[in-house]
């Protein structure tokens, strides 16, 4: 993982049909941190991938064009965007306290669960459901140990925190 630092690189896991793409910001034994690249030429939040079931990682000439134009528009990633990916209780408490509201997934991409943390021990990981018109829902828990994407400050996410925000006026 070392030689793709700071560059445009895909993931591709076993058991998801789902590929992730972004600039490889930083990686531990169980954890990778991706400045994400869902689309084109777009830059759009961070993911957090289990490294579990990795089937490859890679670069190729449309990756590093993609690369190239996202550098033209200025788009960088930074030793800022650098957080610690120990294990999830220092990732979690990490986004919950600087950004607020994080995403997890588990295994299938069929759903993905927004919410504020409430609390994280070693049976689980509990939410309060941000739901898709930014109210807040209720409690919702996970075991640690079927989270395997976590993402944070997206267009999406942002957009419903405004939400909030208005909500509080």
């Amino acid at each position: 993982m070392e030689q793709y630092l700071r560059q445009l690189i895909a993931i591709e896991f076993s058991d998801k049909k789902e590929l992730f793409t972004g600039f490889l910001i930083d990686y531990s034994d169980d954890w990778i941190l991706l400045r994400n690249n869902p689309v084109d030429f777009i830059l759009d939040g961070f993911v957090i991938l289990k490294n579990k079931n990795i089937e490859a990682v890679h670069r190729d000439e449309d990756l590093e064009f993609t690369e190239k134009v996202i550098r033209l528009k200025g788009l960088k990633t930074n030793a800022e965007d650098i957080i610690p990916i120990r294990d999830l209780a220092s990732i979690v408490n990490f986004i919950n306290n600087k950004y607020g509201i994080l995403q997890i997934s588990k295994k299938s991409a069929k759903s993905a669960y927004l919410g504020k943390l409430i609390e994280l021990n070693d049976e689980e990981l509990t939410i309060d459901f941000l739901d898709t018109k930014g109210q807040f829902g209720g409690e919702l828990s996970f075991n640690p140990e079927k989270i395997r994407v976590i993402e944070f400050d997206t267009d999406y996410i942002n957009s419903l925190k405004l939400m909030l925000q208005q909500e509080k006026k």
